[in-house]
């Protein structure tokens, strides 16, 4: 049996980085998936036409035994591909629960760039402002200590 969990895997790949990677991983996992599902249901389905097909009634006490055996057999595949299909239905009840988790740490990850970059062009904005308020005030400051009517600092207006 195939088993893991099926969480969103994230990293290096080729295409456009870890979405790639991920979509990649996604569908492998999903043929393994169907490819399992599609393994325990005929297993189902074979073991149980076996299990009919044995279950005919003869009057040979050996060839009877020799069926009842055979139906034993039978019962027991179903039953292991019953468990395996529950197993399945596990893991993707998990990998739901787990994958809602991978996405909101993407997202939480893609909102805490797009903040990083919203920081870096409000600073770089703040520097402009800055540079534009001080050359300004230099030049206020030229305009008043070189205009000819300047008052002295104790003299009222």
């Amino acid at each position: 049996m195939n088993k893991g969990g099926l969480g969103g895997v994230s990293g290096g790949g080729s295409g456009s980085g870890p979405t790639a990677a991920a979509a990649a991983a996604a569908a492998q996992k999903q043929k393994a998936l169907l490819q399992r599902v599609e393994t325990d249901v005929s297993n189902l389905v074979d073991s149980f036409t076996a299990l009919v097909n044995v279950s005919r009634v003869n009057d040979l006490p050996v060839r009877n035994t020799q069926e009842a055996f055979m139906m034993e057999v039978r019962a027991a595949r179903m039953v292991q591909a019953a468990d395996s299909l529950l197993k399945l239905v596990s893991e993707l009840k998990q990998t739901a629960i787990f994958s809602g988790f991978a996405s909101l740490n993407d997202h939480v990850e893609q909102r805490t760039a797009e903040f990083n970059q919203l920081e870096e062009k409000t600073e770089h904005m703040l520097a402009r402002i800055g540079e534009e308020a001080a050359a300004s005030l230099k030049e206020l400051e030229n305009h008043v200590y070189s205009s000819a009517q300047r008052m002295s600092p104790l003299s009222e207006p």
